[in-house]
């Protein structure tokens, strides 16, 4: 595809998104239109009203009455016309403050809902501070692209194509050197925004971007800037990407310069036609005094809005390549769609079970799973073991459904999950992940984000269970403490313990825990030990496990190696079977290694 395909097709898709958002305010984009348009006839015929005052005047030295009576009925007229053109345009800047706020916020809404429900994949390799920019961007150029369309473009197109036929049935030569004058000036300017200006703009925008995506990067990280000192080097790395962006950006306010200068050209040209016709019309007694007037008066209306009409096509050209990312982000596809037969799923027991699944990841050159087949019991407490990248974490995110399978089915208590709601899935699986992730609101908030209505009491109640109201007590705001971007002002065992409160009022038949007690220090490991194993009483538990003292009390420990379940037991049968489980073991040390053996005797 080439470049200009690109161009007319990001323009396109720009203007149907545009006009899909319209359709569903249809009331304000009459009301705007309308207005605009009436109000716009006014310029029309005040320059006829304006010729008519002049011959008024000039008729004064042969009878004065007459001339003061036509004065008057000229005045008069202009003067109603302008009244008539504010109340107008007012009624239509009122509209288009609606219009715009409410296409603005169903803009924000959409787009935010949309990234919501895209792929953890998508997630993981798109800057969150770049997508922010997208939809920021964008909603703002929707605000410019809805002024342009309906407060610029619209009555400027109807001045012109209305002077053009009031000049050109009086004159039909005025007529056609304004049609031509008008016509090759809209094509110059079209042609310049979208073939010179717009490519430059479309590279300007990428490295915006990316200017967005490597500040948020760098703030996200600033305990790891601060902990390497390394402030310089990233000060050094946002310069690079600047100096791109400056390069980029130079380049297209250049082109937009050289772009304004060569439509002010046109415009003389065009001047000099219009006010040569007009005194080839007067020389040769087509014209009277007036005539000249009213035609000198049109053309200044139709300068202005000629040269109006290269900033609104410049303006078109900014917005449609400011919303391109938006817009394109609504054809992204959705990672994992609800079927549309989809019904929520309902969990009692909790009892999981792979059918024959495989699965293969995207752009992988082999499947991560082949006919994998597995049942977790209902109540079960089952831990996941096995080097980096055997298939552990994967197991949690299918049953979550995070991905859909390439084949095979999971069930949950009878029920397929590809058959249920994802969000009724999701709601009835609590998770506590391995690098716990809050948002920046109260403790209180945190905590109940699974169950939104839960009372203070409630959430005291799962902090206590999880051994973290102490802490939160000690707190200048208690549950009111506000804990930061992603949680930052907690330690990594408070935020740890936040996240199994959080599980707790969940109350969920299935729990996964995804390593929860690593990097901890030593007290915290055993608050956390004791929370989860009050967490786990009566749940479906899934435990991903790499420090292998946490599944050693487990029902039942699988052993993952390259996506497969090579090994199957409890820790002490596994140990004694001296096959990979064992040297995991014995690679983390002679202490550990002692507690299985003595464990292994008692039995």
């Amino acid at each position: 595809m080439n470049q200009q395909t690109k161009r007319g097709d990001a323009t396109r898709d720009v203007l149907k998104f545009t006009f899909r958002h319209w359709r569903e305010q249809p009331r304000y984009v009459v009301l705007i239109m309308a207005a605009m348009m009436a109000s716009t006839l006014a310029d029309v015929f005040m320059p006829v009203f304006a010729g008519q005052l002049v011959d008024a005047i000039t008729l004064g030295a042969s009878d004065r009455d007459a001339a003061l009576r036509a004065a008057l009925t000229a005045f008069a007229a202009m003067t109603g016309l302008g009244l008539v053109m504010v109340g107008l345009r007012h009624a239509a800047f009122y509209g288009i403050v609606e219009l715009t706020l409410r296409v603005m916020a169903r803009v924000a809404q959409d787009a935010f809902a949309r990234v919501q429900r895209f792929s953890t994949e998508w997630h993981a390799n798109s800057f969150a501070g770049s997508t922010v920019r997208k939809v920021t961007r964008g909603m703002w150029a929707l605000d410019l692209l809805n002024d342009t369309l309906l407060l610029a473009l619209l009555p400027s197109l109807v001045v012109l194509l209305g002077s053009m036929i009031v000049l050109g049935l009086r004159w039909p030569v005025m007529g056609f050197v304004i049609f031509l004058g008008t016509v090759t000036f809209i094509t110059m300017t079209a042609l310049l925004a979208t073939r010179y200006v717009a490519p430059a703009a479309r590279l300007a925008n990428a490295w915006d971007t990316k200017v967005g995506g490597t500040l948020a990067d760098s703030m996200g990280c600033n305990a790891v800037v601060k902990a390497f000192g390394a402030e310089a080097r990233e000060d050094e790395r946002l310069l690079r990407v600047l100096m791109k962006w400056q390069s980029r950006t130079r380049r297209l306010w250049k082109r937009g310069t050289k772009s304004g200068t060569t439509q002010l050209v046109a415009l003389l040209g065009i001047r000099a036609a219009i006010i040569g016709t007009a005194l080839w019309l007067w020389w040769n007694g087509q014209a009277t005094p007036g005539d000249l007037a009213y035609v000198l008066t049109t053309y200044f209306v139709i300068h202005g809005y000629l040269r109006d009409v290269g900033m609104h096509i410049n303006n078109l050209r900014r917005s449609v390549n400011d919303m391109e990312e938006l817009v394109g982000m609504h054809r992204e596809p959705v990672g994992v769609k609800d079927r549309p037969s989809a019904q929520p799923i309902r969990i009692a027991r909790g009892e999981i079970a792979f059918d024959r699944v495989d699965f293969h990841y995207a752009g992988h050159a082999t499947a991560l799973y082949r006919d994998l087949s597995l049942t977790v019991r209902a109540g079960e407490r089952v831990g996941l073991v096995g080097p980096s990248g055997s298939g552990k974490t994967t197991l949690v995110k299918l049953i979550q459904r995070l991905y859909d399978l390439t084949s095979g089915r999971i069930i949950i208590d009878g029920q397929d999950i590809a058959d249920a709601r994802q969000s009724s899935l999701r709601a009835q699986i609590a998770i506590v992940q391995q690098e716990p992730i809050l948002f920046h609101r109260t403790l209180a908030e945190n905590i109940a984000y699974g169950r939104p209505g839960a009372t203070m009491v409630e959430i005291e109640r799962a902090a206590h269970l999880a051994n973290a109201h102490d802490f939160i007590m000690r707190l200048p705001k208690a549950y009111a403490t506000l804990v930061g971007e992603r949680g930052v002002k907690l330690s990594g065992g408070e935020r740890q313990r936040v996240a199994i409160a959080r599980a707790f009022l969940a109350d969920t038949p299935i729990l996964i825990l995804d390593e929860a007690t690593s990097a901890l220090d030593s007290e915290s490991e055993v608050l956390i030990q004791q929370a989860m194993e009050r967490l786990m009483e009566g749940r479906t538990s899934i435990v991903i496990a790499h420090r292998l003292s946490t599944v050693s009390a487990l029902d039942r420990i699988l052993v993952f190696d390259q996506g497969r379940i090579v090994e199957e037991g409890t820790h002490a049968g596994l140990y004694r079977k001296g096959g990979l489980y064992r040297r995991l073991c014995d690679h983390q040390g002679l202490e550990f290694r002692d507690r299985a053996t003595r464990s292994e005797s008692v039995e």
